[in-house]
């Protein structure tokens, strides 16, 4: 059973508002520019990636290592300290990072950091995820370099990459689902970028569309990633209340409890989100197409 535990993993089903067509906003009109991007950040497992808790690093200010078989990435430090964080950021060098997958100077981000889910996010709910992490305390902390293996570290090769595997754009609502659905469909996979690490990549890191969250064999801790699709053998057969309660509490349906990655996830993004974003997510997730794992 623990294998099936990190069924959404660090990178996983996280969810959040937005306007964007064919879905009603699940944060009240109301809300401060700052509390909407404080539940989007959060929504969007930010502080999960770019936090080292075995360290016990400050939050945002850098996360663990991340070895996949180009190198070893480590998210860098996005609190708004000036010098060493993303505080020098203009709206529009936030936007373009996670709509372009580009650093303000221009160069090409490596695709560890998941700019091929966030393009999908509007440029209002970006904004507000910048507000949010312009408010709270700078680190004046040095990112950790990445380790990248020669030639994959040469970054104008991204050009390239970017041709082959990249899908630029925000996120359209599906006029066949219903609006539950579409926003579900949203927030799994702009800024929950579920599909990161449930989709099986081709040697060149792609994604490969034709087995959208059907599951990977070596994940983020080198451990298997299930398959999210609701085929009846190898992919998620649980119910719509059993995935809402494992992502506010971890407890599964044979009442194991999530560990190692996932733990922290809920601890720190899914068990703080609402009722209505979970059982969105789990609605899109049930209307799937059924894939057989794929490895």
């Amino acid at each position: 059973m623990r294998n099936f535990l990190s069924v959404l993993t660090a990178a996983g089903l996280l969810v959040l508002g937005s306007t964007a067509a064919g879905f009603s906003p699940v944060i009240a009109a109301e809300t401060s520019l700052v509390e909407k991007g404080r539940y989007l950040v959060t929504a969007g497992g930010c502080v999960s990636c770019h936090t080292d808790y075995k360290k016990k690093g400050k939050p945002y200010a850098g996360g663990a290592p991340i070895p996949t078989p180009f190198g070893t990435f480590y998210p860098p430090n996005i609190t708004p300290d000036k010098t060493h964080g993303i505080g020098a950021w203009s709206d529009a060098d936030f936007v373009r990072a996670m709509r372009e997958g580009k650093r303000p100077d221009g160069a090409h981000y490596f695709p560890a950091f998941p700019y091929t889910s966030y393009t999908k996010a509007t440029e209002e709910d970006l904004k507000a995820m910048k507000a949010y992490l312009f408010s709270i305390a700078a680190v004046s902390e040095p990112s950790t370099p990445h380790d990248i293996s020669f030639p994959f570290s040469w970054r104008f090769l991204q050009t390239g990459w970017k041709l082959l595997f990249f899908r630029e754009g925000v996120f359209e609502a599906d006029p066949a689902q219903s609006a539950e659905v579409n926003r579900g469909a949203y927030l799994a996979n702009a800024l929950g970028h579920c599909g990161e690490c449930h989709t099986p990549r081709n040697m060149l890191g792609g994604l490969d569309y034709d087995q959208w969250m059907a599951g990977t064999p070596v994940g983020p801790e080198g451990e298997a990633i299930p398959n999210l699709t609701p085929d009846t053998k190898t992919g998620l057969t649980w119910s719509v209340p059993e995935i809402v309660e494992y992502l506010k509490s971890g407890q599964t349906p044979d009442f194991d409890y999530a560990g190692s990655l996932m733990a922290e996830v809920i601890e720190h993004n899914t068990g703080k989100l609402t009722d209505e974003d979970l059982t969105a997510i789990a609605r899109y997730l049930k209307s799937l197409k059924p894939v057989a794992h794929a490895f």
